[in-house]
């Protein structure tokens, strides 16, 4: 498939590549400089951007490995391909093959090699890159320079990075706001903000330097009073705010920021959705959840990605709306473990426990493997469903065939699938074989059971545990009382309630809450 985009052509599928190689190769045009150069480039275009994959990197790079003499520029641009793309590692791999056949690199080669060591933190690499950088005299290279600087902020030596900025062009609003960042990626934000309160001429970038920044390290309020002051903003400037007050959990200020934002005509892109959608998750907020997800599908022509898709799952699973979960799970086109997990997980804890495991069962037949989040929601859709032997299967089988190893919320599950089916004994019996250390939760679910099924005696055994784990434990009391109450011991009961008198534990005041529209 070819995708045009802004006057550029790109292609992003196995097929095209080998078809456009099909031609030259019936055409004889494979020893033809000028042709190859535009099919190298053709490649390593389709090795950028979300609709990228791995078949057809992994094509690009064994096509480019066919081509008997690439000169520097066919060398740079796969280098240049591979850097931006899904795994930089190539990037480098690409430069020791370019060093080894003897082509020298130039001015244009560093800066995309550096970025690949920047993306995947090769501090020793690229410290090794800057030596042979200055070797052969490209430090005095603008974009080298800055790059070099980027990489030493980032993940290098801040003290070089430092150095480095010294010796360039003041005026140089690039080096400025890759040092600032540096210090601020590093937590120190009172150098970054005397560094930016220095500079000569702010642009842009610098202020949504500072201002993500500010909102990484939770200072919402300096944040907040740096986008007010900026002179300009862009949609970073309004995501970097967006999205730090969904991670501060202020998703209310978020909702209220988004707003403002359509008022002054900005477009949100795919990173504003994301935090909407995930800040409508966490509230509960259905209504909004839904104008999100009708903004989303406005702005995308229809279309988004396995990301954004995921997310819209688990903000309907979460606000209860699990039929329209459904509904955009199969809309995802390109589902990975996260959407599977997510609609298994969200039918699973609604009650939906057959059709959770129905679409377990269909998730064996793709090519997404399971992890050990999947096996949570199965074990707790089997648990809903009181189906014990399909439940002690899959426990089986997570570790046989997907050599995944229990945890504890695995554990947890299966404790709670054999008391809801009146096995106390069994799940008391799976406790004491547990390799893990049971924790309050995993006491507490059988506890339940114990309430549930009238098994005093256990309940008291249990009870020892918690007592040891953790006393002071309103919770725990009250439900020991409970199973005493349940079964008419009321002599139980009441020695249960004093003896939390005796211990000074107080038994916290219930609350709930509930949402109007005025």
């Amino acid at each position: 498939m070819i995708r045009k985009s802004r006057g550029t052509t790109t292609v992003t599928d196995v097929g095209t590549l080998k078809q456009i190689r099909a031609l030259m190769i019936v055409n004889g045009f494979t020893s033809n400089a000028g042709l190859l150069r535009k099919l190298v480039l053709a490649a390593a275009m389709s090795m950028v951007g979300p609709a990228a994959s791995a078949a057809v990197t992994q094509y690009a790079l064994q096509m480019f490995a066919q081509i008997p003499q690439p000169d520097t520029f066919m060398w740079n641009t796969i280098i240049r391909g591979s850097s931006q793309s899904r795994d930089p590692l190539h990037a480098v791999a690409l430069y020791a093959q370019m060093d080894r056949r003897f082509v020298k690199p130039d001015n244009f080669t560093f800066p995309f090699v550096l970025k690949a060591c920047t993306k995947l933190v090769w501090v020793n690499t690229g410290s090794a890159v800057h030596g042979r950088v200055l070797r052969l005299g490209f430090g005095s290279n603008v974009v080298v320079r800055n790059t070099l600087l980027v990489f030493h902020a980032k993940c290098g030596d801040l003290k070089i990075a430092t150095e480095i900025f010294d010796d360039s062009d003041k005026r140089d609003l690039v080096a400025w706001s890759a040092l600032i960042a540096g210090y601020a990626q590093r937590g120190d934000l009172s150098v970054a903000r005397k560094l930016f309160g220095e500079m000569p001429n702010r642009d842009l970038v610098s202020w949504n330097v500072m201002i993500t920044a500010y909102t990484k390290h939770g200072e919402m309020k300096c944040a907040r009073k740096l986008f007010d002051e900026s002179p300009m903003r862009d949609v970073v400037s309004w995501n970097a705010m967006i999205g730090g007050y969904v991670l501060r959990g202020l998703n209310r200020e978020a909702l209220e920021l988004s707003d403002e934002m359509c008022r002054v005509g900005e477009c949100p892109d795919e990173v504003t959705m994301l935090s909407l959608v995930c800040a409508c998750a966490d509230l509960g907020d259905l209504e909004n959840g839904e104008k999100v997800h009708g903004k989303i599908m406005e702005i995308s022509e229809g279309k988004f990605s396995t990301l954004l898709g995921n997310a819209l799952v688990d903000m309907y699973a979460k606000c209860g709306n699990i039929r329209k979960a459904i509904h955009v799970f199969w809309l995802i086109r390109d589902k990975d473990v996260v959407s599977w997990n997510t609609v298994i997980s969200g039918l699973a804890f609604h009650g939906h426990a057959e059709e959770s495991l129905g679409l377990f069962r269909e998730m064996q037949s793709t090519k997404v493997c399971p992890d050990e989040v999947t096996f949570v929601g199965v074990l707790a859709a089997c648990s809903h469903v009181g189906n014990v032997d399909e439940g002690n299967r899959y426990f089986h089988l997570m570790r046989t065939k997907y050599k995944i190893e229990p945890n504890i919320r695995h554990c947890g599950c299966v404790v709670d699938m054999l008391g809801r089916a009146g096995l106390l004994k069994e799940a008391f019996d799976f406790i004491a074989s547990m390799k893990l250390e049971p924790n309050a939760i995993v006491w507490r679910s059988l506890l339940g059971a114990c309430k549930v099924h009238g098994d005093v005696d256990m309940a008291k055994q249990i009870n020892e545990q918690l007592l040891r784990m953790r006393g002071n434990q309103s919770g725990d009391y009250v439900l020991l009382s409970n199973v005493y109450a349940s079964q008419g011991e009321w002599n139980g009961a009441e020695k249960i309630r004093k003896l939390m008198d005796d211990n000074g534990v107080t038994k916290n005041r219930g609350s709930s809450f509930v949402e109007a529209h005025s």
